[in-house]
């Protein structure tokens, strides 16, 4: 589903962000991308989706692939991703339901289904009531609730949420997290980048730990018997 392989990214001011790193996340898995502020969290889930290439190694998502994928392929690979920001990224103009239903317009879906698809994924989140809101009437958690909707939309196979709940309360955290736990057990892989460990500590889920752009420990390699790179 998602295969890192020897993957280096350097930029030209601030060097390497990630060096050689290696890891494999398999279909409908729900894993953690842990590490401190500036381990390469980022990095990792922008080479996903291609908003970064490789400076040497090869990222596969999906089919798609860092090596061969061409500036036409890059729609494609996105429809087949959700992706979650931890600022939102909503469209201040536009009510709940049109900030979803723009993740469909774009990609030319057929206008006498978007509004049933809308609202079958504003259900989904909780938030079917609050449709014709704008994103100021809505608090954090139910505008995260949103951009989860705008990801899910598209019915993708990978859901990237990248620190997700870094700006909510405990309350909305426990939200939001349970809103992924769900998605996954509905067969969405997901990976989510998070420093909160305790959240990362109360689910049972594929760990993999960056520090300073190189994996430190995976527990697929853990579970498989090799020895972790650190504890």
């Amino acid at each position: 589903m998602i295969k890192f392989t020897g993957v280096t990214k350097e930029y030209l001011k601030t060097g390497a962000a990630l060096k050689q790193v290696s890891f494999h996340i398999a279909r409908g898995q729900f894993a953690f991308l842990t590490g401190h502020s500036g381990a390469g969290k980022t990095t990792a889930l922008r080479l996903i989706y291609l908003a970064e290439r490789p400076t040497a190694g090869e990222v596969r998502v999906s089919g798609f692939s860092t090596a061969r994928a061409g500036p036409r392929e890059i729609p494609r690979l996105r429809r087949r991703l959700g992706i979650v920001f931890q600022d939102f990224q909503l469209l201040e103009d536009r009510t709940a339901e049109e900030n979803v239903a723009f993740a469909l317009e774009v990609t030319g879906a057929r206008h006498t289904t978007i509004r049933p698809r809308v609202m079958r994924v504003l259900t989904q989140v909780g938030l079917a009531g609050k449709a014709n809101q704008y994103p100021r009437e809505l608090s954090g958690g139910e505008q995260q609730r949103v951009a989860i909707a705008r990801a899910r939309v598209n019915d993708p196979v990978v859901l990237l949420a990248d620190e997700p709940t870094g700006n909510l309360d405990e309350r909305a955290t426990r939200g939001i997290f349970q809103l992924l736990k769900d998605i996954n057990a509905s067969g969405t892989a997901v990976l989510m980048a998070t420093h909160d460990l305790d959240l990362v500590r109360s689910m049972d889920a594929h760990l993999i730990e960056l520090q300073q752009g190189e994996v430190v420990y995976d527990s697929a390699e853990d579970a498989a018997g090799r020895q972790p790179v650190a504890p």
